[in-house]
């Protein structure tokens, strides 16, 4: 079995993913998928940087094409138009400002920076030698926990994405998830099943397994994401994905449409 969905796929605007929205919809239909979600990279408010993020300026732009998209590929598949926003503490009233720009059907909240330090982002992977890891650990869990606060996301990106260069803590980390899942569940987001952490050094999907034993006892929904950033990687790995998510204690995953949960579906 696979799941229904992908929740997690960028585009080119974004500046480092290539291939053209319709070939990752084209790829869906030949996983057997029934939804696909668009979710690139909105503008950073805290900076510019063109290989990282759509501009303002290309939002238009984005929204066009997914609604193209999703009307070439309307009798095989339903696209859903979404994004994927980095949370930048000081900057909630920014952020809040580009995601109601557009009426997107969900948005994925992310946490990429620590202060200053993209601590996922390979130029700056020597910084790690800088730092403690157990205390990376802990500011990233009290960051997704301050994202989930904003209101602003329905859905949680990699949920430890500071695990991606291979770095493990060595102190327990169960306290900070849980702490980090009973906010999830107050705040009501769901977090995501992420296949590309099998992609990167650390060969592991995001979140690990433990943290989503955690998660799954608290009720946190949960969606499905290769977070492809080139058609072929659509839908990877997912029935791989969906006995991980049964392994963790989840019966169930969920759909969005209008930033709301549409459908609950057995797994």
């Amino acid at each position: 079995m696979i799941p229904f969905n992908d929740y997690h796929m960028h585009t080119p605007l974004c500046g480092h993913a290539s291939g053209e929205p319709a070939e990752y919809a084209r790829q869906a239909v030949a996983k057997g998928l029934r939804e696909i979600g668009f979710s690139d990279h909105a503008p950073f408010v805290h900076m510019v940087d063109p290989g990282v993020t759509m501009s303002t300026d290309q939002l238009p732009e984005y929204y066009e094409m997914i609604e193209a998209v999703r009307d070439r590929y309307r009798k095989e598949l339903i696209v859903k138009i979404a994004i994927e926003a980095d949370f930048i503490p000081g900057y909630e009233d920014k952020t809040r400002a580009i995601l109601e720009d557009y009426p997107y059907d969900y948005v994925i909240g992310s946490v990429h920076f620590i202060k200053d330090w993209g601590f996922d982002d390979p130029s700056q992977r020597e910084k790690w030698n800088d730092h403690d890891v157990n205390a990376v650990y802990r500011d990233y869990y009290e960051l997704l926990r301050q994202s989930a606060r904003t209101g602003m996301f329905n859905i949680i990106a990699h949920s430890d994405l500071v695990k991606k260069f291979g770095h493990r803590p060595t102190a327990d980390m169960s306290a900070e998830v849980d702490r980090t899942a009973q906010v999830f569940k107050e705040a009501g987001v769901a977090v995501e099943i992420n296949t590309s952490g099998w992609r990167k050094t650390c060969q592991e999907q995001y979140p690990a397994l433990n943290c989503l034993e955690i998660y799954a006892a608290h009720g946190i929904p949960l969606t499905f994401g290769s977070d492809a950033h080139r058609p072929e990687d659509v839908g990877a790995d997912f029935e791989r994905a969906v006995q991980l998510a049964r392994d963790a204690g989840f019966q169930e995953y969920v759909l969005f449409k209008d930033r709301q949960i549409e459908r609950v579906i057995r797994l």
